[in-house]
């Protein structure tokens, strides 16, 4: 990664932790889900609220953890919201090829997710990039209620 890419990625990942974007919670009709990571301590309470036809009307998320899984979870509502299933599907396993697979070239849908590429040589913080993106799943398959997911369930 070139000099300057790590500098925006470490101003990206700094803001979106310090700021996080779609933080809170939605108040009714949203799938709730907990997410965990117990390795590190990092969790997440991500509120999904799904349209009839499966598209996120919206998506928000709380919790505590280190700069990248907070930025990952901000990024990835900022990503989400607006989306149909079939998009939100496609870029989820997108961006756990970007953190998990090497990549020749992330695709730009990703957009500022792309900056995550580097948590791929670094294992443990692969599930924290991945704690929201988990919890995302969960609530794509729940569709209902609350539901817990952590990072070391298969």
């Amino acid at each position: 990664m070139s000099t300057e890419l790590e500098e925006l990625y470490q101003q990206v990942i700094l803001d979106h932790s310090r700021r996080p974007r779609n933080f809170g919670e939605i108040a009714e009709g949203a799938v709730r889900v907990h997410g965990d990571n117990p390795s590190c301590g990092d969790e997440i309470h991500l509120s999904v609220k799904f349209g009839a036809d499966g598209a996120i009307e919206d998506i928000k998320f709380t919790g505590l953890g280190c700069a990248i899984s907070q930025a990952s979870a901000s990024l990835m509502t900022m990503k989400l919201k607006g989306r149909s299933s079939a998009e939100a599907q496609e870029m989820a396993g997108a961006f756990h090829d970007l953190v998990t697979k090497e990549v020749v070239e992330a695709p730009k849908s990703l957009g500022d997710l792309r900056l995550l590429q580097g948590v791929r040589k670094f294992p443990q913080r692969v599930k924290c990039a991945m704690l929201a993106w988990r919890a995302f799943e969960q609530a794509r398959s729940t569709r209902g209620g609350e539901a817990s997911v952590s990072t070391e369930q298969v």
